[in-house]
């Protein structure tokens, strides 16, 4: 049985290959691997790319926030308005320097966070709000900074699932204070390791993000805060260098593969589809759809997805326990049923296979694997639609 696997980074390697290759072996004949001048390349080159003065490349999309929150002297006694339904880091780098995440439910049509409810979780302790632009779909980013400009808060973008998304014509990560992204090997850019960003178009602030991931140190040896190590390597972003000249190209394939599965699903009314909303552009890092018969627990949600593995097609589950009711958060005091939606979503949701090169065949046995599984766990009565 061939198996058709979530994302599969193979056939973006063979069309690059050659140029991955004298890419590194340059690099690696150069000796300069650190804060080499193939960095600094990069980071001018994502900087405008995304449409911003400054970029920060960093060791990962973790560090990318934590540099950004560090910057911006955000810690204890301070609230980041964030949402409970994304990947840890979003929270936990909140928590890393200090300061207290405070959960806004999600709009379970889009799985962003639900815009209406921010201004009602600003207290006086409030000092920022850091959206995510979740699966690759753009945040409504209008209210939000709005809202921080009435109540003089910093918006931090959380993108690394979205770079190359857009709202209003605008890339995601030039919209706030600043943007963090994520370079991890499965991001629409990814890397062969881990890797990622801060934009901004604030000359200070991102002097202090490149101070901070330099051990707190602007010239050698001499330290003026606590910093940590978080630098890109020059082998990385020689390979992210050749890759962003292919990110529009690859983007592009998302959105068709995403129409595919909106075209071959649409009669099937036991699941809800994503929708592209009106101001934005998605990339799709992620396909994702709701299960919407599924149970508190999500088994049946569990039992399809199973179901599809057994048939070779292998599908993800992002994310089954939302922020606020995870163990390490238990002393925020957070109670089931706090954050319907995000609750709901995380019982219902089921990511699809999702990558650039996913041939229109391969869509068809994934949907019609989905078919199969759904009336496996008794979510339809028949497999024909």
């Amino acid at each position: 049985m061939v198996v058709i696997p979530p994302v599969d980074l193979t056939e973006q390697f063979k069309a690059i290959q050659a140029d991955v290759n004298a890419a590194v072996a340059e690099v690696l004949a150069s000796g300069q691997y650190i804060n080499g001048p193939v960095v600094q390349s990069f980071a001018e080159s994502f900087g405008q790319y995304v449409g911003t003065d400054h970029c920060v490349v960093c060791n990962s999309g973790t560090d990318a926030l934590y540099l950004a929150l560090r910057a911006l002297n955000l810690g204890p006694g301070d609230e980041v308005i964030t949402s409970p339904f994304t990947f840890i880091a979003t929270a936990e780098t909140i928590s890393a320097v200090g300061a207290t995440p405070v959960f806004v439910d999600i709009d379970l049509a889009t799985f962003n966070l639900d815009i209406t409810k921010i201004e009602a979780a600003i207290s006086d302790r409030t000092r920022a709000i850091m959206p995510v632009h979740l699966f690759g779909r753009p945040v409504d980013m209008g209210p939000i900074l709005d809202v921080a400009t009435r109540y003089d808060l910093v918006v931090i973008e959380d993108c690394a699932q979205a770079t190359g998304a857009e709202w209003q014509g605008r890339q995601v990560g030039s919209l706030g204070h600043v943007g963090c992204f994520s370079f991890f090997p499965t991001k629409n850019l990814g890397g062969c390791g881990d890797g990622g960003a801060v934009t901004t178009n604030d000359e200070a602030l991102a002097a202090t993000m490149a101070m901070l991931r330099e051990h707190g140190s602007r010239v050698k040896y001499h330290h003026e805060a606590i910093g940590v190590n978080s630098r890109l390597d020059s082998v990385q972003a020689a390979i992210l260098a050749i890759k962003l000249r292919y990110l529009d190209q690859w983007n592009q394939q998302r959105q068709r593969v995403a129409q595919r599965y909106q075209e071959l699903l649409s009669t099937l009314g036991e699941v809800v589809l994503p929708q592209e909303a009106n101001f934005g552009k998605a990339v799709w890092n992620q396909y994702t759809l709701r299960l919407p018969s599924a149970t508190a627990a999500g088994q049946e949600r569990n039992q399809v997805q199973q179901l599809m593995r057994d048939m070779g097609v292998l599908c993800m589950v992002y994310y089954p326990l939302p922020l606020h009711l995870q163990p390490v958060y238990g002393h925020l005091g957070y109670q089931p049923g706090a954050f319907p939606a995000a609750e709901v979503a995380a019982h219902q949701v089921l990511s699809l296979p999702m990558f650039p090169e996913l041939g229109a065949d391969q869509q068809a046995r994934v949907v019609e694997a989905l078919k199969q599984a759904l009336v496996g766990a008794g979510v339809r009565a028949t497999q024909y639609c």
